[in-house]
């Protein structure tokens, strides 16, 4: 029977859309050069050279299990990689930069690198903008073990002229640019003073270190350059304020004898580190007294498995709060008539079909983490709910929803070949199967994933910055949190056992949830128009309506399937084409972050994203507010009509001192992804405020609220705040 009457044998293929790689771009890599204990290659964030001064690169090096390379400064053993760029064409300087290292301890041997894989990012500037670069590089490095081993090898990668996109690796590239340690005026961690102490009165030093982070603190570390003659032991560590404030008391050790005074007055270059996050900070240490004899003590961080344990809750509470988020609101007549096409049935039937509602959603949510896990390890960028910026996963769902309506609407039956069919879901005859759960419970969770709950985004934020375990152990407590409902009835069957049992006031209900899906498909079409166009939308739309029509006629006039099936498998083609490629359905409308939007009490000229800028508007004292937003995205629409549209955040939003930036994400956008990576957000909405009082900005909760936005702008604002009454 053809896949039109079977509307769940579309599933696979949609979740097969959702866990393709999300960028149409080619991959643009050089070859690995390959050795013994690891291999390197050259990587480009863009597949072509563009127009931009400068390109934005990678240099790719993985190791074998239990071999290392080494940081920018290796510490008391090893040399770092270093470059030759003889043979390159149209190639006028590079940089090179270090993302965070570790420290590695051999007996009283310090020293520091990257174990597995790193990426250094690498910024090429072309003598000639525009035209072909051309990178040849002898790549210098060492590996270590036990033993230590040099290695020289030949990278090539050519950029041929043209638009540029990104390409594969460009967040790969990114991550590791996010995690270069940067200046005090970006980094959420700050020194706040540094100074030399004697030990317990005795000609032993120490350095002293005071700290601050706006995050709680992990795993404080501190990298010490430019004291030559002189090493620094690993530092103890307390932890203070919640976890917010830290104390780091290095020991000094002298290399020589005669480099006993060296230090005063010297500048050096500190690296504080915690975690994959890094600030670097040229500074003259002070001279203090005597330290006391318990300046420090063992560090109090937590280890990652507790740290895992927290986020897990978090997600589970998350995925609980996803069940009344308006973003679910299309799963929510699925959920409605599974509950009441129970009513008075067998309690162990009951148990049985949500417990399988619940594997359906867990299958979902698995394959999802399998999915981001598959796209991190490649190097493309992964996302909770970027699906829907992809023209042909609209089209599908809109299908799908389009599909479901009808078979609501008692157009066709959703029947199943063999002994399946026997067990499939008869909707409204109250014969349920476990088969028609589960896939429920799977096109409830598809339905979901455009969300950002509260406590959704920390969740996906923390499991998509670590490794594979974590990623998996976080999106199944997800699922599990959706699938709360279904493990509550699926205990007390009792629930839906007393409800009326099923007869023809169900016919109504079917009526009302159908015209609620076909709802859900108008506004994934709104969301195509923003894709592509309004035609495509208007296109896709009459195709459905015609779909429809097909249906209703067979219904109606007991045809064959087999016709039917024919003409409306056509449609259904000619609609999920109309997303093809070369379609001839123009571009979408310009994104509305260049528009002023007109709020209930005024108007608020939101400015186009331009995340470079905010570090100048603050700098002369102005306050920036930065929403970073999308039109599939419906916790992003309750924010802007309760909260950001109304009096009085929409009055603060309009005031010459405060500056209203909206990115859009309605459509696949590098520069926004690589934002939000830089915050460990994976998902919208994204709401932050900065000012002279918070330059580094303040992170708003996933649901607005106007206490937080105004406590927020006051906070930014600083010595300004008059400026905002």
């Amino acid at each position: 029977m053809h896949a039109l009457s079977r509307p769940w044998a579309m599933l696979p293929w949609l979740l097969l859309a959702l866990l393709l790689p999300l960028s149409n771009a080619l991959a643009e890599a050089g070859d690995w050069a390959e050795n013994e204990h690891s291999r390197i290659r050259l990587i480009s964030a863009q597949n072509a050279v563009g127009d931009s001064d400068a390109l934005s690169l990678g240099v790719q090096v993985e190791l074998d299990p239990g071999w290392k390379t080494y940081w920018r400064a290796p510490g008391d053993a090893g040399y770092p990689i270093s470059l030759d760029w003889s043979g390159s064409e149209n190639l006028k300087d590079t940089r090179l930069d270090w993302p965070v290292p570790h420290r590695f301890e051999l007996f009283d041997l310090q020293t520091f690198g990257y174990e597995e894989e790193v990426v250094f990012p690498l910024s090429v500037v072309p003598e000639t903008p525009g035209e072909p670069v051309k990178l040849r590089a002898t790549a210098d490095y060492l590996v270590c073990e036990e033993v230590c081993i040099p290695f020289e090898e030949q990278l090539s990668l050519d950029l041929l002229a043209g638009e540029a996109g990104p390409a594969r690796e460009s967040f790969l590239i990114e991550l590791y640019r996010a995690r270069v340690p940067q200046g005090p005026e970006t980094s959420p961690l700050q020194i706040e003073r540094a100074s030399f102490v004697q030990k317990d009165g005795s000609a032993h030093r120490q350095l002293v270190v005071e700290a601050a982070s706006e995050q709680p603190m992990e795993a404080p570390d501190l990298l010490v350059e430019g004291a030559e003659g002189y090493r620094f032991g690993k530092p103890e560590v307390s932890l203070q304020q919640d976890r917010h404030a830290a104390r780091l008391v290095l020991p000094v050790l002298e290399r020589s004898a005669s480099a006993a005074s060296d230090l005063t007055g010297r500048e050096l270059t500190l690296t504080l580190t915690d975690e994959d996050h890094g600030l670097e900070q040229r500074l003259v240490p002070s001279q203090a007294q005597a330290a006391p004899t318990t300046a420090a003590g063992p560090a109090t961080a937590g280890g990652s498995g507790g740290n895992l344990l927290l986020y897990l809750g978090i997600a589970l509470l998350g995925g609980l709060i996803l069940n009344v988020m308006p973003c679910v609101l299309p799963v929510l007549s699925i959920k409605l008539l599974s509950l009441v096409r129970h009513g008075g049935a067998e309690r162990h039937r009951i148990r049985l079909s949500f417990l399988a509602s619940t594997a359906g959603i867990l299958s979902f949510f698995l394959l999802l983490a399998l999915g981001a896990i598959a796209l991190k390890l490649a190097g493309a960028s992964v996302g909770w709910g970027i699906q829907f910026q992809q023209p042909l996963f609209l089209l599908a769902i809109a299908l799908v929803l389009v599909l479901f309506a009808a078979n609501l609407f008692g157009l066709f039956e959703i029947t199943l070949p063999g002994r399946l069919g026997s067990a499939a879901a008869q909707v409204g005859q109250g014969r349920e199967g476990l088969t028609g759960a589960y896939l429920t419970g799977a096109f409830a969770a598809v339905l979901a994933t455009p969300c950002s709950a509260p406590f959704v985004g920390t969740a996906v934020g923390f499991a998509l910055t670590r490794g594979p375990l974590e990623i998996l152990a976080i999106f199944l407590a997800l699922g599990m949190g959706l699938a709360m409902p279904y493990l509550l009835v699926a205990a007390w069957p009792a629930l839906a056992a007393a409800l009326p049992k099923p007869g023809r006031w169900m016919v109504i209900l079917r009526r009302i949830l159908g015209l609620a899906l076909l709802a859900s498909a108008f506004w994934v079409l709104m969301v195509l128009s923003v894709q592509l166009s309004s035609l495509a939308a208007w296109m896709a739309g009459i195709l459905f309506g015609l779909l429809l029509f097909v249906l209703w006629l067979r219904h109606r006039h007991q045809l064959s399937y087999g016709p039917t099936i024919g003409i409306g498998g056509l449609i259904a083609l000619g609609a999920v084409g109309i997303a093809l490629p070369g379609m001839p359905f123009g571009a979408g409308p310009e994104s509305p972050a260049a528009e002023s939007r007109r709020s209930i009490s005024g108007e608020i000229a939101w400015r186009s994203f331009a995340p470079d800028e905010i570090a100048q508007k603050v700098e002369r004292g102005q306050v920036v507010f930065v929403d970073v937003t999308a039109e599939w995205c419906i916790t992003c629409q309750v924010n802007k009509t309760l909260v950001l549209d109304r009096a009085p955040v929409a009055d603060l939003l309009a005031k010459e001192v405060v500056v209203a930036m909206r990115g859009d994400w309605t459509k696949p956008d590098q520069e926004i992804s690589d934002y939000l990576a830089r915050y460990g957000r994976y998902g919208i909405p994204f709401n932050i405020v900065y000012g002279p009082g918070a330059p580094e900005g303040i992170v708003l909760p996933e649901v607005l609220s106007e206490g937080a936005v105004l406590d927020a702008f006051e906070e930014a604002a600083g010595d300004e705040v008059a400026a905002l009454q």
